[in-house]
C-alpha cells in the first residue's frame, strides 16, 4: 500500500512504525474470507483490508478521527484471523492496537454514552472488589432489563444470579509440588474469571502440582491489563502491566528470587498481552522495557506449558466427545491452537473440530457488551456449527468464550484446564 506521510510525520515513531506496517499491505483480500465481520456483512470498510486503509488515512490527515472510522475500527473484533492467512505479513495486531491508543486517546467519533460505557467497563474489569459490587447490583436490576437503557442491557444479561466466593488462592502465596518438583511458575490470577469462575483456578493450581509444578501468586501481579488495552485504554493497560511485572520480576532469578520456568496464563486473551509486553513497553526503554520483554519471553498458555511436561495416566471414561472451541487468541494471536487439542485426546476425549473454528464467537473481550448484535450473531452461527457435531460438552481455553457460548446452549461448557485435572485425578468439572 503507498502511502503519503510528511517528513514530520515520519518523525513520530508511532507513524513511522505504522508506515512500515502499511506498506506490507498488497491489497489481496486474502483476509477478507476469514474476517467476521465482513463475511457478516461484506462491507469492505468491516474487513481488515478497509480498515488499514481507514488506518492511512487517520495518520494521513491528522487530527481527530471521524465518527465513520471509528464506527469501522470499533466493529474490529481483534480477532487477528486475518493474520493467520494474510501471505505478505502484515503486523495488523499492532496496527490496530496503536490506532485504539490513539482513538481513545483523541476522545472523538463516539457518542458520550459509549465514551462512558468504555471507561466504566476498563476500570470494573480490572478491579475485582468493583467487579464483584458491579456484578451483584447488576443481578439485582436483572428482571427489569427491558427497562434499562439498550446499550446496559448485555451487561445487566451477563450477571450470574450468584457468584461463587473468592478462591484463597487469589492470596499472594507458593503452592508447593506433589513430588519431586520439575518446574517453577508464575500464575496470573486475573480479574473477571477470578470473580466469576474461581473453579478455572483452583483446577489449573491442582493440575499444576499435581504434574510436579509448584506455583507462584506473586504479590502485585493480579491484573495484566487485557480489557483496558483491548479498549484502547493505553496508560490504564500500561500501569496494570507495570504492575503484574514488578510482581513476577521479584520471582525470577534476574530479580533476586528462586526463578521461574514460565509465567503460566490460563485466560487466553490475557496470555496475548502478556507475552507481548516487550513490544507494550519498547518506546520506553530502560529498565521497564527490559524486564518487560524478560517476562514477556517466560509467558506461556496453560495447554502450551503443559504437552512439555507430559499428563499423568487419564481415569475418565475414554470416549467422551468435545466440541473444542479454540479462542482467537490462542489459535491466531499466539499461535498455539494445537496444544489444548493434543492434551484433550491424550487425556481420553474425543476432540471435534468444529466447522469454520477459525470464526470468532463474538467474545473478544468486551466486545459482546460494546457490539452486541454482531456477537449475536457470531455466538448464532458458531453454536449451529456445535450442534451439528452431537457433542456432549463444549470446551475453551478463554472466560469470556465460555460465558458467551454458555449463554445460548444447554450444554456444558468448560476450560480445557477443568477437563484436564479430571482426567488426571480431580473433579468432575459438571
Amino acid at each position: 500500500m503507498q502511502t503519503h506521510f510528511s517528513p514530520a510525520q515520519r518523525d513520530n515513531p508511532v507513524i513511522r512504525a505504522a508506515d512500515a506496517i502499511l506498506r506490507k499491505c498488497v491489497h489481496c483480500g486474502f483476509c477478507t474470507a476469514t474476517c467476521p465481520t465482513y463475511v457478516l456483512r461484506g462491507d469492505e470498510a468491516d474487513s481488515p483490508r478497509g480498515r488499514i486503509y481507514l488506518i492511512k488515512q487517520m495518520y494521513e490527515q491528522g487530527g481527530a478521527p471521524s465518527a465513520a472510522t471509528v464506527t469501522h475500527l470499533d466493529r474490529c473484533l481483534g480477532c487477528l484471523s486475518c493474520m493467520t492467512t494474510c501471505p505478505s505479513g502484515v503486523d495488523y495486531h499492532h496496527l490496530i492496537e496503536a490506532a485504539r491508543f490513539r482513538i481513545e486517546a483523541e476522545g472523538a467519533g463516539r457518542p458520550l454514552a459509549e465514551q462512558g460505557l468504555r471507561w466504566l467497563l476498563g476500570r470494573l474489569t480490572t478491579h475485582r472488589a468493583g467487579l464483584r459490587w458491579a456484578l451483584r447490583l447488576a443481578a439485582l436490576f436483572k428482571p427489569l432489563m427491558r427497562l434499562a437503557p439498550s446499550r446496559l442491557r448485555p451487561l445487566l444479561a451477563m450477571a450470574p444470579k450468584k457468584l461463587p466466593d473468592p478462591s484463597s488462592a487469589l492470596k499472594p502465596q507458593i503452592f508447593p509440588a506433589t513430588g519431586p518438583r520439575r518446574a517453577r511458575v508464575a500464575l496470573l490470577t486475573g480479574c473477571v474469571q477470578a470473580v466469576m469462575d474461581r473453579a478455572i483456578l483452583d483446577a489449573t493450581i491442582r493440575l499444576l502440582t499435581r504434574h510436579g509444578v509448584e506455583v507462584v501468586v506473586a504479590r502485585g501481579a493480579e491484573c495484566c491489563g487485557a480489557l483496558p488495552h483491548h479498549l484502547g485504554q493505553e496508560a490504564l493497560a500500561k500501569t496494570k502491566a507495570a504492575a503484574a511485572i514488578d510482581g513476577w520480576w521479584g520471582e525470577t532469578s534476574e530479580g533476586g528470587g528462586v526463578g521461574l520456568d514460565a509465567v503460566v496464563v490460563n485466560i487466553s486473551g490475557c496470555g496475548t498481552v502478556v507475552k507481548d509486553y516487550g513490544h507494550l513497553f519498547a518506546a520506553e526503554g530502560g529498565q521497564r522495557a527490559a524486564r518487560a520483554a524478560i517476562i514477556a519471553g517466560l509467558a506461556k498458555d496453560i495447554c502450551e506449558f503443559l504437552l512439555g511436561l507430559g499428563l499423568k495416566p487419564s481415569g475418565i471414561e475414554p470416549g467422551l466427545r468435545v466440541a473444542y472451541h479454540s479462542p482467537c487468541s490462542l489459535q491466531h494471536a499466539q499461535r498455539q491452537g494445537q496444544p489444548p487439542r493434543d492434551l484433550l485426546r491424550q487425556a481420553g476425549f474425543e476432540v471435534l473440530e468444529i466447522p469454520e473454528g477459525h470464526l470468532c464467537c463474538g467474545s473478544a473481550g468486551v466486545y459482546n457488551l460494546l457490539q452486541a448484535d454482531l456477537a449475536q450473531r457470531l455466538k448464532d452461527r458458531k453454536l449451529a456449527h456445535i450442534a451439528a457435531l452431537n457433542p456432549e460438552l463444549i470446551a475453551s481455553g478463554n472466560l469470556g468464550c465460555m460465558h458467551q457460548l454458555a449463554s445460548g446452549t444447554a450444554l456444558p461448557v468448560v476450560h480445557s484446564v477443568q477437563l484436564l485435572d479430571w482426567a488426571t485425578g480431580g473433579p468432575k468439572p459438571y
